[in-house]
């Protein structure tokens, strides 16, 4: 049998290279980075733009620090920029189970306007850039329990307005979206939120998630008939919504889903069966490589690679090179603003998924256009 090791996962400086290329500024490289941020240099963080840092939730109505880690990780972070001058740093709020008290806090003025107060004196306090919402989810249900509302949406529109407000436009304020339809359609007033926030990262990848029985590409580039959602459909969805397309950020994964109980049919996609793990990309060659069990095959459709293990009867999906290069492709010619991913710790310390990213970002022409539209 074989054993996964499962590992929990959890503008712009100029793009620099190796190779010496010019540098575009309008091209963002943003790496969500959660936890310890000790050995952080040992990554190649000159190919970054922004750093977003996670997580920072709610006390009451008051954006805080989860302790004393996370104040010695924000402070080696912003450290950083007197090394790569031009890097941002972040704050993301929330994820995935941290934003329990969120839909509560933003319905009422009183919370909107003291968490926006306490953001503007974290960012002064570490000398940090900004607030990125990761709220999981406005107006849908997300973490198992959380309260959600349909007023969600609205509110969501009011807290983002609150924090242009009272950060002005020297900070950038992001947010986190999902990929999926049910998000797109129903958490967010794209209209009056965009023309506030600087960009908004769609999370592309989780399409097939922990709760599917079915498995599927959790971050695949383009829809199959098997499967709508993907990177690109959430793209043209939001095209279709009139979002200027330099504020929008894709998604990329640095890690793997796995499935268990997976019949062999189709090598295991689009099969039932039970998500058991995930994966880090620096485990990759260790669980996935050559004298493992699994075998990888590539959907030349979706653009995106996996993997089944017939022996063992499990499946998984990712992101790799190739993916992840046809990803910033798309990115840079489709003019957006740039490319994200989940979670740089995951990634390997030299010729890793961001050392991909930033060689495609580097040698892909990007198309003439005008500088994106200021937060209003």
């Amino acid at each position: 049998m074989v054993v996964l090791v499962v590992v929990a996962l959890f503008s712009a400086a100029p793009l620099a290279a190796a190779s010496g290329g010019r540098p575009d500024p309008l091209f963002r490289i943003i790496a969500y980075v959660r936890g310890n941020a000790m050995d952080i240099e040992q990554y190649p963080l000159q190919y970054l733009t922004h750093i977003n840092y996670c997580f920072l939730h709610l006390k009451g109505n008051t954006l805080v620090l989860g302790g004393e880690r996370d104040s010695i990780a924000i402070s080696r972070l912003v450290a950083l920029k007197k090394v790569h001058p031009g890097l941002k740093v972040l704050f993301s709020v929330g994820g995935w189970g941290g934003c329990e008290l969120c839909s509560g806090v933003f319905a009422a003025a009183d919370g909107r306007h003291e968490f926006a107060i306490s953001a503007l004196e974290l960012l002064q306090h570490f000398g940090a850039d900004g607030i990125d919402l990761d709220w999981e989810y406005p107006a849908i249900e997300g973490y198992p329990g959380h309260p959600y509302s349909g007023a969600d949406r609205h509110n969501f529109t009011l807290l983002v307005a609150e924090l242009r407000k009272v950060l002005g436009n020297g900070y950038e304020v992001t947010f986190a979206g999902g990929g999926f339809l049910k998000f797109l359609k129903e958490s967010v007033e794209w209209d009056q939120v965009m023309p506030l926030v600087d960009y908004v990262n769609v999370m592309s990848y989780d399409l097939v998630n922990g709760y599917s029985t079915v498995t599927g590409h959790h971050t695949s580039l383009y829809s199959t008939p098997r499967q709508m959602e993907s990177t690109d459909f959430a793209v043209r969805f939001l095209d279709s919504l009139g979002v200027p397309p330099q504020k929008i950020v894709i998604g990329a994964a640095f890690y793997a889903r796995v499935w268990q109980d997976v019949k062999p049919g189709n090598n295991g996609l689009f099969q039932e069966g039970k998500f058991t793990s995930y994966v880090r990309f620096n485990q990759f060659d260790e669980i996935f490589g050559t004298g493992s069990s699994f075998t990888t095959y590539w959907d030349s459709t979706a653009r995106a690679p996996y993997a089944y293990d017939s022996t063992n009867r499990l499946f998984a999906t990712f992101d790799d090179r190739q993916s992840v290069a046809l990803k910033t492709e798309y990115a840079i010619h489709k003019g957006l603003g740039g490319i994200m991913f989940w979670e740089l710790t995951g990634d390997l310390r030299e010729n890793g998924l961001l050392t991909t990213m930033a060689n495609t970002a580097l040698r892909s022409p990007r198309p003439r256009q005008r500088p994106p539209d200021q937060p209003k």
